[in-house]
């Protein structure tokens, strides 16, 4: 390979790692919530920067196969979770 092709290839894949190393490092707790909505339930975790970021996510995510619409995903969001488990990483 030509010298200017390894040099693009080289800044590509360090432009990729440091992508994937500022998503990850900011991801700092991790949190499964479940909840009960409508007689269904269902659990999902997430992560983010807190707890309470991490815990919304978590709720809004296990909402979606529990509801239909945009009125049953608000109210099951409301709805304070059935369990809640966090950790820091």
């Amino acid at each position: 390979m030509k010298p200017k092709t390894l040099l693009t290839v080289a800044v590509i894949l360090m432009f990729i790692a440091f992508l994937a190393y500022s998503t990850l490092s900011a991801q700092k707790v991790t949190c499964n919530v479940c909840v009960e909505f409508n007689g269904r339930s269902n659990c999902a975790p997430a992560s983010a920067n807190d707890e309470i970021e991490a815990t919304r996510t978590a709720q809004n995510t296990a909402c979606g196969p529990v509801t239909s619409g945009m009125n049953e995903t608000i109210a099951c969001g409301n709805k304070p979770p059935v369990s809640q488990s966090c950790k820091k990483k």
